[in-house]
């Protein structure tokens, strides 16, 4: 076989793990909280580790791509990601998973950073089209079967191996990357931008702790509202670090153009809604429906499912509609299955959510394909690969700050509605102390230390508090996503595009 087609097998292979771990660790969550009675923010750490990291090392991986060679640090994110896997799956205790986990993002930052730019060194002509369509279908099929796979592997053996499952691929990607992958650079490459790196890593290191705190610690403790400030310092001292260098990780005269702030608020827009939401209704199917991890999976089959189909129907229209006219549409139509997923009750079945999902489905089917674009058709070709690799940064951080934040506010309501609900009964002087419990994730805990009387009460409305915060969670995202509507149709215009659509096929994930 030609040693191209070698490349294409060893990048899609490494990008089909990586986004495959974005959505396949969701449906293990409930059972990773048993295994180590871990807390609602344990939960959202081992979510937001792995975004962060993969937000904080993608601008700074491909500069050093560029600079020692592609094949050699594509190698090297399969080593870190594969060793972070294996660590993930003997991971002893929560932190020792969130640590694993930030580990698996950092080798997955430097594969997705590299993995288009190995492709178009490859790939020349009729070709490059052939294998950047291989490559696209092979990201859409990892976040539709991403769920079910990992139900199934969770319910048929241990969600340790929605982990273990990485090891052997990531060899096989290795030795196909080290045997057959030709190695390229960027001659014209640059040092990498250390002080914008670690100035953005670290302020939106402290923004999702803050964030993650407030859900025990609440918004006014000292601890929550010193992160937050020192996140607000240190994101201004990267905005300033960046105007001020010559070789930015971000460079700000992108921002001058309306249709790429268009695309970055989109892509946070996105991730900060209804993907950011599928955690919580993870949480929902399977600690209040007492569905198993592979049931949850296929009942996520509908929207992964609808994502998909759209998405291809998208994908011809880009080139007839102008992008907004996709963008925001779509936009509507998630903000408006969330809201038809709201109205649940302690009685409500999964059923009441399908619309729903289909509904949201179709929308984020319709945001993603002109979203990339926006990236990357307002810039000269030669510069698409960073302002994609910008966009893909802002959707881990939607990621990361919706999570953090979505769970904030779940936790506030569930708290709400539990002491409210216990208020009026004989456990009403414990009624603040079990909800602060049953809010932080232990809702087992709780139960096993109420006399066994009130245990019925006690389950009933921790039942009562989870689809409360449920339901004020999808609120709040589908706010987020009208507010995506509304910028997209604002910001983004067809005038600013420049790129052809060779620039935007290098760079459709």
């Amino acid at each position: 076989m030609d040693r191209k087609w070698w490349t294409l097998t060893a990048v899609c292979t490494g990008v089909f793990m990586l986004l495959l771990d974005i959505t396949i660790v969701n449906v293990a969550l409930p059972d990773i909280q048993r295994a180590f009675h871990a807390s609602l923010s344990d939960l959202q750490w081992v979510i937001d580790a792995y975004a962060l990291t993969l937000a904080a090392f993608l601008l700074t991986a491909g500069s050093l791509a560029d600079l020692y060679g592609r094949r050699r640090l594509f190698a090297v994110g399969i080593v870190i990601f594969t060793l972070g896997s294996l660590s993930c799956g003997i991971a002893t205790s929560a932190l020792f998973l969130e640590v694993a986990r930030a580990a698996q993002g950092v080798g997955g930052a430097i594969m997705f950073a590299t993995s288009l730019a190995l492709l178009a060194q490859a790939f020349h002509g009729s070709d490059r089209g052939v294998a950047f369509g291989v490559f696209g279908a092979i990201t859409g099929v990892a976040v539709a079967v991403g769920p079910v796979l990992g139900g199934a592997l969770t319910s048929g053996e241990s969600w340790r191996w929605i982990f273990y499952v990485n090891v052997p691929i990531g060899v096989l990607a290795l030795l196909v990357t080290l045997g057959r992958v030709q190695e390229s650079r960027n001659p014209k490459a640059t040092r990498p931008d250390w002080l914008g790196f670690v100035t953005f890593s670290a302020g939106l290191a402290a923004l999702v702790f803050g964030l993650i705190r407030s859900n025990t610690d609440g918004w006014g403790s000292s601890t929550v509202v010193a992160s937050l400030a020192t996140a607000g310092v240190l994101l201004l001292a990267f905005l300033v670090a960046e105007w001020r260098q010559t070789e930015p990780m971000l460079d700000l005269r992108l921002l001058r153009v309306p249709t790429f702030d268009g695309g970055l608020i989109a892509a946070w827009a996105i991730s900060a809604s209804i993907f950011a939401a599928l955690t919580f209704l993870v949480l929902y199917f399977q600690n209040v429906l007492g569905l198993s991890a592979i049931a949850t999976g296929i009942r996520f089959l509908p929207l992964t499912g609808a994502i998909f189909v759209t998405a291809g129907i998208a994908g011809r229209l880009t080139s007839r509609v102008p992008r907004r006219m996709l963008i925001a549409p779509g936009f509507v139509c998630i903000g408006a299955g969330m809201l038809m997923m709201r109205g649940l009750t302690s009685g409500s079945t999964w059923t009441h959510l399908l619309p729903g999902m289909i509904a949201a489905g179709i929308g984020a089917g319709l945001v993603n394909v002109p979203l990339v674009s926006t990236a990357v058709g307002v810039v000269e070709p030669e510069r698409a690969g960073v302002a994609s690799g910008i966009n893909s940064t802002l959707r881990q951080v939607g990621i990361a700050t919706g999570v953090a934040g979505l769970g904030s506010l779940f936790a506030g309501q569930v708290r709400t509605t539990v002491a409210d609900r216990l208020s009026a009964t004989p456990l009403h002087v414990h009624a603040h102390e079990i909800a602060h419990a049953i809010s932080a994730g232990g809702v087992t805990h709780a139960l096993t230390a109420a006399p066994a009387p009130f245990r019925t009460l006690i389950a009933s409305a921790a039942r009562a508090g989870f689809v409360s915060g449920l339901n004020e969670l999808l609120l709040v995202g589908a706010a987020v996503a009208f507010a995506g509507a509304l910028t997209s149709l604002v910001l983004v215009r067809e005038r600013d595009f420049v790129a052809g659509d060779d620039a935007a096929a290098m760079v459709a994930v």
